[in-house]
């Protein structure tokens, strides 16, 4: 039996086998991390050993599901068929941002920064294009309290060294 190259089943199937390649990626790089436990009793490559068997697990049966007939419930695709290029235009520049100034900024505003940026991308998408202040006081507001807590988490935690833009390691 043949597979129609253009039905949704075989793309499917192709994303499940994206994913079990991702998946074998990862653990292929847990292997080159030691495996010495740490101060809470796991060691460093237990996360990423984590991951990878979630990704596997998650892989395998996207893989299952579209061989035995597809994603069955999936919702029609909404929006339109063409891509939107200024939103893309948008997170890109979010996700540049980052990377530019993080070391200039600290982990905290550089990930704002992308956060208000991708929000604004997605809300142009959505054709939100409001140009008050308020979604961007909104959007900054949300993006530090979502990095806030994920830098403390990193660095208090697990112990790594995120960029900061003052000593104190809050900021």
């Amino acid at each position: 039996m043949t597979q129609d190259l253009r039905s949704p089943s075989f793309f499917q199937t192709l994303v499940g086998i994206g994913v079990l390649v991702l998946a074998l990626g990862l653990a292929g790089g847990a292997v080159n991390i030691p495996s010495a436990a740490g101060y809470a009793g796991v060691g460093p490559n237990f996360l990423p050993w984590l991951v990878s068997v979630a990704l596997l697990l998650c892989g395998a049966f996207m893989v299952y599901e579209a061989r035995s007939g597809g994603f069955r419930h999936m919702e029609e695709a909404t929006g339109s068929d063409q891509p939107y290029w200024p939103g893309f235009v948008w997170m890109s520049a979010g996700l540049l941002a980052n990377a530019a100034l993080i070391t200039t900024l600290g982990f905290v505003l550089s990930c704002t920064l992308t956060f208000v940026l991708a929000a604004r991308g997605l809300r142009n998408a959505q054709g939100q294009s409001d140009r008050s202040l308020k979604p961007w006081l909104t959007d900054s507001v949300t993006g530090l309290l979502i990095a806030t807590p994920v830098y403390w988490m990193f660095t208090q935690f697990l112990a790594i060294n995120l960029p900061g833009l003052t000593q104190s390691g809050w900021l």
